[in-house]
């Protein structure tokens, strides 16, 4: 301890007055250095925006590799803010997508001081702006009101997908004790277990009616969005097989181990850009050992060897699954005509003779299922597998392969609006020059070391240079606004705000109960008691 010469207070210190000092210039920093990061990359892209008085009230941003991830993964958006990230308690909106790896991956961010409808539609607005490709083709979120009119404005043609798990969670709290208990597994059927519309429409209105909840209004407001949540209604729209938001929910928890409520903007933005990297360099490794390694196959059949060369470790394992599984369907004609013809596929899962229906189109030589796998999560499903064994199709047809979930999904240019070319990293050129340059520095350095004089020259020299590089930097710039262009009119700090998703909300029984400590008895139901002094136990 006595020869590194500081203790831990020590840094607490120096770390309250490093903060004491830059106080009041937080925005001021985050702005010099976005544009800094600009200037290394001109894809960079960022906006940031006040309240009408000089104070900072938003912003936006986007780097290049999110840019040209959207371009490959863009189909597919997750969206869903979080709190405690930061000392002014504004809200930390990331938008994420997921990889051909399956991997979670940071699209654009935004800090926001409002969670209305309004500022949503600046984000989304902006995230349009910096994204290429145009609008995704679902987005999922939670239940937000201002949030489900921002989409609608902000992009018409895309799917707006609830969060499943969100809803199927207040089941416990919106219904009565009884009914839950006793109905909750018959909902669980009827929403998960359905194969069309029509189906779970009966299920629901069946369970519903047993349960003696026809008026109930939660209840009834979820059958009428059940379009935008339930698998039977929302299976047919592409979303890379999520049904929720808890990819969100686990990147949140990720980036906190980073981040804290205490940090100022500077703060988060430098320690989020280091969990960024750490999550960055998993796709890196899995890029890889996609690269030099092929999977083994389960089966040596010709289509398994084709998509082990073809998907990434992760999406192949899952075709697998689904050949394997295809063994145990059984085919029976149901109709044929000259056109097309009509298949049911049999398999037996969970004690139960599950049947699905393959059309399959002659002229186009196009099969699609009922079970509307491939359309939900891109990957062929068991039962058109089964029809392809039946048939002697040794290998995938082209169109039955999509392209994100390739090894080669990343292969290609992405251009931004206007037509330019979004490079992933800075010019090579400005790498070597870095390196060449910390080696001439480093040297110079341990040379000026070997005596007092030299550290006394290199100290003045390199002061003197400092100062002719800043001249050189604040030199004449482009100083419009928006975009992403240059912003040089600092803005002041944020001030402290309350967002409504840190408000005190509505709780159910359940919660109430739970803060009083009250518990309810497991044998009875009733509450005043425990199991133990259970009157309906213990009566002779």
């Amino acid at each position: 301890m006595d020869k590194i010469g500081f203790i831990k207070k020590d840094i607490y210190n120096l770390e309250c007055s490093v903060n004491g000092k830059l106080r009041n210039h937080d925005v001021e920093l985050v702005t010099e250095y976005f544009m800094a990061e600009q200037k290394k990359n001109e894809a960079f892209y960022f906006k940031i925006e006040g309240d009408g008085h000089d104070r900072f009230s938003r912003c936006f941003w986007a780097d290049a590799t999110s840019r040209r991830a959207y371009g490959f993964y863009g189909d597919v958006v997750v969206f869903d803010t979080t709190f405690n990230t930061n000392r002014y308690d504004l809200t930390f909106a990331p938008l994420l997508g997921v990889n051909n790896h399956g991997q979670t991956i940071v699209l654009a961010c935004a800090f926001l001081s409002k969670e209305t409808t309004e500022s949503f539609v600046w984000m989304f607005e902006e995230f349009k702006k910096a994204m290429p490709g145009g609008e995704p083709k679902t987005i999922i979120t939670d239940q937000d009101a201002a949030m489900a009119i921002a989409i609608s404005i902000a992009f018409p043609t895309t799917f707006h997908r609830l969060c499943i798990w969100h809803i199927t969670s207040k089941f416990s709290v919106k219904l009565p004790r009884d009914a839950y208990n006793e109905y909750w597994r018959e909902f669980q059927k009827a929403i998960w277990d359905t194969d069309n519309k029509d189906e779970f429409d009966a299920k629901w209105n069946i369970v519903v009616t047993k349960a003696g909840l026809t008026d109930h209004p939660w209840l009834s407001s979820m059958f009428d969005l059940r379009e935008s949540w339930v698998p039977a209604y929302a299976r047919q729209f592409f979303a890379a097989g999520m049904s929720s938001s808890q990819r969100a929910e686990g990147s949140h928890g990720f980036f906190k181990q980073y981040i804290s409520r205490r940090n100022s903007l500077m703060d988060f933005i430098i320690r989020f850009e280091r969990a960024l990297s750490h999550q960055r360099e998993k796709e890196l490794v899995a890029d890889h050992v996609d690269a030099f390694e092929v999977a083994q196959c389960l089966l040596p059949m010709p289509m398994n060897k084709q998509m082990a060369t073809l998907y990434t470790r992760t999406m192949f394992q899952k075709f697998e699954q689904e050949l394997i599984e295809s063994t145990a369907c059984f085919l029976e004609l149901k109709t044929e005509d000259a056109c097309k013809v009509v298949f049911n596929v049999s398999e037996r899962k969970n004690w139960e003779t599950r049947v699905a229906e393959v059309v399959y189109v002659k002229d186009s030589d196009h099969a699609s299922c009922s079970c509307q796998r491939f359309e939900f999560v891109g990957i062929i499903c068991k039962h058109i597998l089964a029809l392809f064994r039946r048939d002697q199709i040794e290998y995938m047809p082209e169109k039955y392969i999509m392209k994100r979930w390739k090894k080669t999904a990343k292969c290609g240019l992405v251009s931004d609006a206007n037509g330019k070319e979004i490079k992933d990293c800075a010019d090579p050129g400005l790498l070597i020059k870095r390196s060449t340059m910390s080696r001439l520095a480093s040297d110079v350095v341990e040379d000026a070391l070997m005596s007092e004089e030299g550290c006394e020259v290199l100290s003045e020299t390199l002061k003197s240079l400092q100062v002719k590089l800043k001249l050189l930097k604040d030199g004449p710039s482009n100083n419009e606004v928006g975009g992403s262009s240059s912003q040089t009119q600092y803005m002041k700090d944020p001030k402290r705000v309350r967002c409504k998703g840190r408000s005190k909300g509505v709780t159910g029984a359940k919660e109430k109960a739970m803060k009083r400590g009250i518990r309810h008895c497991r044998e009875c139901g009733q509450i005043g008691h425990d199991r133990r002094q259970c009157p309906a136990l213990n009566t002779p």
